[in-house]
């Protein structure tokens, strides 16, 4: 019916209306799939198109390593990479383009130099391209498999076994789509090994390394075995732990990355230290 009336937008555009609570039926915000009735009223509130290419904003940034080719940036918990799901503003990319100027633009306009991601509430070191050449090489390490990411986690519960791999494939759970799901044995490969670092009374600090980088892969992997991260409520944690102050982010950080600088080869590693609200919260249950 909206396509019919306003056949000057696409219908793209105006699902995405729809999702964002822009088009009311009789003052109430309503699904795309609703049937409209005979003497319904519909206010349509335009929203305007996301920009085509990202924009430099004066956002802090904490660089870790740069080179002539490569960034890696300590990413802080609550900033999203780049421009999506309705975020159009205050990301990573914006803070790049200000510090930076030009990046690489393999990924996109939307996405220069990203190489990889890490999820709005985690933590830690995240590499970026400057140059086109140096994103096709990175990115063809990724592929391979010969970068190292490391990270740090707080999970519920007593892990048993000092270390162990977890290896199952993580798909799009088909009743609730905005999680992943590593329940029913099909998807993309994925495996997430860890390694026990401590085990304060009711939780346990792990170390994890991750062999592939899939959508959520190391909060779903673990949930899956039983032990939901810290503040990670889609995948099955408390909204609240007894005694102390609610965490507004996941307790999963990035602790490590190892790569090959792309011009010469040469093996780097970057560390990224635990962030201080982490680092309160966790010293409170010890």
């Amino acid at each position: 019916m909206l396509h019919q009336r306003l056949p000057q937008f696409s219908r793209a555009r105006l699902q995405g209306w729809i999702k964002s609570g822009l088009v009311l039926i009789n003052g109430a915000a309503c699904r795309s799939s609703y049937m409209v009735r005979a003497g319904d009223v519909a206010d349509v509130h335009p929203a305007e198109p996301v920009p085509l290419r990202a924009a430099a904003e004066e956002i802090p940034l904490k660089v870790l390593y740069e080179d002539e080719d490569v960034v890696a940036i300590d990413k802080p918990a609550g900033m999203v990479v780049h421009a999506g799901a309705g975020v159009h503003s205050g990301t990573l990319v914006n803070a790049l383009l200000y510090r930076f100027g030009a990046l690489s633009r393999a990924g996109g306009e939307l996405r220069p130099g990203i190489v990889h991601r890490l999820d709005r509430y985690t933590s830690g070191v995240l590499l970026v391209a400057k140059t086109d050449s140096a994103h096709r090489r990175l990115a063809e390490q990724f592929a391979s498999r010969r970068v190292e990411k490391t990270y740090l986690a707080l999970v519920h519960g007593k892990v048993k076994l000092d270390h162990g791999r977890i290896e199952k494939p993580i798909t799009r759970d088909p009743r609730q789509r905005i999680r992943m799901t590593a329940r029913l044995a099909r998807g993309r490969a994925a495996w997430s090994e860890y390694r026990v670092l401590r085990r304060p009374a009711g939780f346990t600090l792990l170390e994890v390394r991750i062999g592939t980088g899939r959508t959520h892969q190391i909060r779903v992997h673990l949930a899956s075995i039983g032990h939901p991260v810290v503040g990670d409520r889609l995948y099955g944690a408390p909204a609240r732990v007894a005694g102390q102050p609610t965490l507004p982010r996941f307790f999963l950080h990035a602790h490590r990355i190892r790569f090959e600088q792309p011009t010469t080869g040469v093996p780097v590693t970057v560390e990224s230290p635990m962030p201080a609200e982490l680092e309160e919260w966790i010293k409170r249950i010890l």
